[in-house]
C-alpha cells in the first residue's frame, strides 16, 4: 500500500439517508427510490437539468459524486486527465435493462437504451465535471475493498492519474446503495489513509 494515497472525502447514500465523510446530512423516510433521489438533487439545490433524463443508477452515483465534491477543490487542483473513476457493482445495468426490455414489448425506448450499460454513470459524473482521466466499472459479486484499492493503487503508482473517485455504486429495483470515495496522492495530512481496512469501515456505516 502506498503511503502517499489518502482518502479526502467519501459520500453514502442508503437506505434514506446521505452521508459525508461519515455524517449524515440528509434523511428523507418512506421514498421510494424514484421519488428518493429527486429529494436528495432539490435538498440540495442542485442545477442541473439533465439530472432528470437519467436512469436510477446514474442518478445515484452521480448525486453521490456530486455531494462528495462538494466545497471540494480537486478539480481545480488537479488537470482533466489526472483525475480518474474507478467504480463497481453487483448488478451492472439491470434495473433499466429490465425497463428497457419491458417498453420493447411495444415501442422499445431509445432514452432507456441509452443506459443499459452500467459504466454510463461514469460518463454522466465525468461530463458534469470534465473529467478526463482513466475509468473503469467492474461487475462484482459484494463490495471489495481490497480489490478496489489494489486496482487504484496501481494507477496512481504507475502515475496513469493522481486522484480518483472509486467505490460501490448498486441499484436494483427498490434496493439501493452507493459508497463513494474521494482519493488523492499526497494528501496524507488532512487526509485518512488509502487502506483496505479504512474503505470497509466506511463502507459498514452504509449498512446500518
Amino acid at each position: 500500500m502506498s503511503k502517499e494515497l489518502s482518502i479526502s472525502a467519501s459520500c453514502i447514500i442508503n437506505n434514506n439517508r446521505v452521508y459525508k465523510n461519515e455524517k449524515e446530512i440528509f434523511h428523507a423516510a418512506d421514498l421510494l427510490v424514484q421519488d428518493f433521489l429527486p429529494a436528495v438533487y432539490r435538498h440540495f439545490e442542485i442545477k442541473y437539468p439533465k439530472f432528470f433524463k437519467m436512469d436510477n443508477l446514474s442518478k445515484l452515483g452521480w448525486l453521490a459524486a456530486e455531494i462528495l465534491l462538494k466545497d471540494s477543490v480537486v478539480t481545480d487542483k488537479y488537470k482533466e486527465e489526472e483525475i480518474g473513476v474507478v467504480l463497481a457493482n453487483a448488478s451492472a445495468s439491470l434495473d433499466t435493462d429490465i425497463k428497457y426490455y419491458e417498453t420493447a414489448r411495444d415501442i422499445a425506448s431509445p432514452a432507456l437504451f441509452v443506459y443499459t450499460l452500467p459504466n454510463i454513470v461514469i460518463g454522466e459524473i465525468c461530463i458534469r465535471h470534465s473529467i478526463k482521466g482513466e475509468n473503469a466499472f467492474f461487475i462484482l459479486n459484494e463490495f471489495d475493498a481490497g480489490f478496489i484499492q489494489e486496482y487504484v493503487n496501481n494507477l496512481v503508482s504507475n502515475d496513469i492519474f493522481q486522484c480518483c473517485i472509486c467505490g460501490w455504486v448498486e441499484l436494483l429495483e427498490a434496493e439501493y446503495k452507493t459508497v463513494l470515495f474521494l482519493v488523492e496522492k499526497n494528501n496524507e495530512e488532512s487526509g485518512t489513509a488509502f487502506t483496505k481496512e479504512n474503505l470497509n469501515k466506511i463502507y459498514q456505516l452504509s449498512n446500518g
